[in-house]
């Protein structure tokens, strides 16, 4: 029986007339994709409180559970905060921790840990907020760091770089947008991965991005420190199938470049 609005612009008076109508205690605001102005987020009672997949102020911005896994990290969590005008800079009413595991991938991350977690802490936050007993504490500017979207163009698989890089940017990408590579001129995403790394210089048997053996489960590709194992692809246009199997439609073969779009 609740009414669903769908705006434009949260900035609309549409949207300012609906808030009134609506005359609510507390605003929650997740995942909004959206600017929501002060001047909507205060006709309510109580103001608004957001939840944000990092522990603020670190990784502020849209794709904050990606870019920690991208960057290596080994632990993130989620915050419950007053929006502000600013993006994700407004006073923190909580946070929660969480461990980010050495093969986690995003998806995991955020359906296992995040999102369960999230829920229990906006209830707690909003219970706090309507019984006067929440304290705000503001965002260390000195911590701060911010990130955009993760689109095509971060997701791409760059083989000069350290393998722990390449696969932390395959997990960062799984399942969207899905990290990507050429094949002989073919895009090609990349989802499950397995990381070997090399103990000795022998183990790395050619240059980084190149196909080093196609096994019965996947591509073993070499990068700086070691190999990359690519389990599960999916190719422009197709769906997604276990890579020893587009290796073997494809005529993928040891010696392969990859990255080369042509």
């Amino acid at each position: 029986g609740t009414r669903v609005h769908q705006f434009s612009s949260l900035r609309s008076p549409e949207a300012h007339g609906a808030m009134r109508d609506a005359q609510p205690d507390l605003v929650v605001m997740a995942y909004v994709v959206q600017f929501a102005p002060q001047s909507l987020l205060t006709i309510a009672r109580l103001g608004a409180i957001q939840y944000h997949p990092s522990l603020l102020p670190r990784h502020r911005g849209p794709s904050a559970i990606g870019w920690a896994i991208a960057h290596g990290e080994s632990h993130t969590g989620l915050t419950i905060f007053r929006p502000t005008d600013g993006l994700d800079e407004g006073p923190v009413i909580l946070q929660k921790s969480c461990e980010i595991g050495p093969d986690e991938t995003l998806g995991e991350l955020y359906f296992n840990k995040l999102f369960p977690t999230g829920v229990a802490a906006l209830l707690e936050a909003a219970d706090l907020v309507a019984s006067g007993r929440a304290v705000e504490q503001t965002q260390d500017e000195t911590q701060a760091c911010y990130e955009g979207w993760m689109h095509d163009d971060e997701a791409q698989v760059h083989w000069h770089q350290h393998v722990d890089r390449a696969y932390d940017l395959v997990r960062a990408c799984n399942p969207s947008p899905g990290a990507w590579t050429w094949f002989s001129g073919v895009k090609v995403r990349i989802y499950d991965a397995r990381k070997v790394v090399a103990r000795t210089h022998g183990e790395v048997l050619g240059p980084p991005g190149t196909v080093a053996a196609i096994t019965e489960e996947g591509i073993a590709v070499n990068a700086h420190g070691g190999r990359l194992e690519i389990l599960v692809v999916r190719p422009e246009g197709g769906p997604k199938m276990p890579a020893g199997e587009f290796a073997r439609q494809r005529g993928v073969a040891p010696g392969l470049k990859l990255g080369v779009s042509q």
